[in-house]
């Protein structure tokens, strides 16, 4: 499907924030390891968090609707088989964090996923848990990953990145390994899996960079997702952006491991404000207003980047329009997500009419730029992409069309309807 954007002159009303992907993928796949019966209320419906799902049935759990979002997954007869073949779809987050998980149980696991997911990277993983001693053949570190799952040892691991993923993926085998497992990122990446584990009895615990996880079992505990702050990102940059707008996110999650957009906001001098924070099944959230809002060009790097990773690509748009330059540093892992984000990114805000330069871990903007649009984009079977060029496209003096927007459907499948709401 291609997607034409117009220029629009203002946002205004309030949303909710659909369900956070990284929280509900956690969710499915826990539940599938307690034995027992939970629900989670408010369950992503996006197509990667239905890869998981789609995952735990084939892993032996019960899992069914009550009602809209409303999941209810009975774990009582999972990991009864000796052998499973798991079709992650595009989802890297159900195949990283699925190779920890079944890694450490005695069976044969073949993973696998679309074209795109089996190009993405997977030493990342791999390496980690062969320290543990765990038994995988795979397509020169990328997919499909053959595991013949064994007992693992414990291992004291020093990630050279800052990633969830990878961190989640070795907690999730250490779970199941006798004696405790550790591992150290040089910053602190998103955390809700040590969240959840240890809402849900797991003896883990984190201190400063560091967490430790022994082997355990968790307990069914119903669960609740909040609404997912790298979807709202995309709502918070529009609205700092078009003139004369003033809209309200409803229901966002504040894990501070997660909210770096907002502080990026912040900094930059955006009008903005959190509004009825709470805390449900260890996670932080609230609303947020965000108004059209004069910013500043910043400089982004070091430990906030795994804060914003997945916001970078739309901060590039914030950043067209801020008064002065803004720096993106030490964020070289976008080049291994969906697409090169650094490299599609910069290649696509240029035909806009961005002053932007690619950069080996970043990129450098020029802001204050009207962006003349009058353009045919690509977001590269990318759909943070393709949301980015969207909120683009709202401020663009003329129309822009953006080339296979359906990939959006995979992690935000509500993202048109929502924003229409606001014009």
């Amino acid at each position: 499907m291609n997607l034409t954007v117009n220029k629009v002159r203002a946002l205004k009303g309030e949303i909710t924030i659909p369900s956070d992907k990284s929280i509900s993928h956690r969710c499915a796949m826990l539940a599938s390891l307690t034995g027992g019966i939970v629900e989670i209320q408010n369950f992503s419906m996006g197509a990667d968090c239905i890869s998981t799902l789609n995952i735990i049935k084939k892993l032996g759990c019960d899992a069914e609707f009550i009602e809209e979002k409303h999941l209810k997954i009975n774990a009582e007869n999972a990991f009864k088989k000796d052998r499973y073949n798991l079709d992650c779809g595009n989802s890297g987050t159900s195949m990283r964090l699925f190779s920890g998980l079944v890694a450490s149980r005695e069976m044969e696991t073949t993973l696998f996923g679309d074209e795109s997911l089996s190009k993405r990277p997977m030493k990342r993983v791999i390496l980690p848990l062969e320290l543990m001693g765990a038994k995988i053949k795979h397509n020169n570190f990328k997919a499909p990953l053959i595991i013949q799952g064994r007992e693992l040892f414990p291992i004291d691991y020093k990630s050279p990145i800052a990633s969830a993923q990878v961190k989640s993926c070795i907690l999730l085998a250490g779970l199941n390994t006798y004696g405790e497992t550790r591992v150290t990122e040089p910053y602190v990446s998103r955390d809700h899996t040590e969240r959840m584990l240890k809402y849900l009895g797991a003896n883990i615990s984190t201190e400063r960079c560091t967490t430790k996880i022994k082997k355990s079992n968790l307990q069914p505990k119903n669960l609740s997702v909040c609404g997912d702050i790298s979807s709202a990102a995309f709502f918070l940059a529009a609205g700092a952006i078009v003139p004369n707008s003033d809209i309200i996110l409803k229901n966002v999650g504040l894990n501070p491991t997660r909210t770096g957009i907002i502080d990026v906001l912040k900094q930059m001098g955006a009008d903005i404000e959190i509004l009825d924070e709470r805390v449900e099944c260890n996670e932080e959230s609230g609303d947020i207003r965000i108004k059209t809002s004069d910013l500043k060009g910043i400089t982004i790097e070091g430990e906030i980047i795994p804060r914003l990773i997945d916001e970078l690509p739309v901060i590039a748009v914030l950043a067209s329009q801020a008064d002065g330059t803004t720096i993106v540093k030490d964020a070289q892992d976008l080049r291994n997500k969906e697409s090169d984000r650094i490299k599609c990114l910069v290649t696509e805000l240029i035909k806009l009419g961005s002053d932007i330069e690619e950069t080996p871990d970043g990129f450098i903007i020029n802001g204050k730029k009207t962006l003349k649009g009058n353009s045919v984009t690509q977001c590269y079977h990318d759909h943070r992409l393709a949301m980015s060029l969207y909120v683009a496209g709202l401020i663009c003096e003329k129309p822009i069309s953006i080339e296979e927007f359906q990939w959006v459907d995979i992690s935000f499948p509500e993202f048109l309807p929502l924003m229409q709401s606001l014009i």
